[in-house]
């Protein structure tokens, strides 16, 4: 049997580290930021893209499920009442298209120029803060004039002082800096869902 002394210790760490990530203001502090973005873009039935890389690819996809299914109720309305949203990384094709055509760095600026209108939303995820094609989405975007907003850690990168909107988490760690982006994932959608109403206003 392989000898696990370690890892009692190690879940404690892990536990204690991730907790020092939640308990800075930096949170709801972005909270405060982002909600209003949202609720604009909801009710103007505005379209909010998002658009991440590997790890962060995924939250981004977890992140529509969650926003277009969850926060928007459970019946059929119009606009205002449901989230408008998609993930830019999940037309494979698309994006092998534009990397092979194009370049890697571009595979997200080509659809985003093609489906985006001035008003709508970027959420661009990435734990280092220095993809360069989240960083060339979001200076499209900018030029668009669309509301940009990050989620990173490790410092924050480039893509910090780039979006409207950063949250950086206060890590070093890619897993915590992970942990945390599904837990704004989480936190907007329960937030969104329970805490106001679908309705415009």
């Amino acid at each position: 049997m392989s000898d696990l002394s370690t890892l009692g210790p190690f879940v404690d760490r892990y536990v204690r580290e991730a907790e020092a990530t939640l308990t800075a203001p930096y949170l709801r502090e972005a909270m405060e930021r982002i909600v209003p973005i949202l609720l604009r873009a909801r009710r103007e039935d505005r379209t909010v893209f998002f658009l991440g890389n590997g790890g962060s690819a995924s939250t981004a996809s977890h992140f529509v499920t969650d926003i277009a299914k969850v926060a928007g109720g459970t019946e059929p309305r119009g606009p205002g009442h449901r989230f408008r949203c998609l993930a830019l990384n999940d037309n494979v094709p698309g994006l092998t298209a534009w990397a092979n055509d194009t370049d890697y760095a571009q595979v997200f600026v080509g659809p985003l120029r093609a489906l985006a209108q001035k008003g709508d939303v970027v959420f661009a995820i990435s734990g280092s803060g220095n993809s360069p094609n989240v960083l060339e989405a979001v200076r499209a975007a900018r030029t668009m004039g669309l509301a940009t907003i990050g989620l990173t850690g490790i410092g924050g990168g480039k893509l910090k002082d780039l979006v409207d909107v950063p949250v950086v988490v206060p890590s070093n760690s890619m897993q915590h800096t992970e942990d945390v982006h599904l837990i704004v994932c989480h936190m907007l959608t329960a937030y969104l869902r329970d805490e106001q109403p679908s309705g415009p206003r």
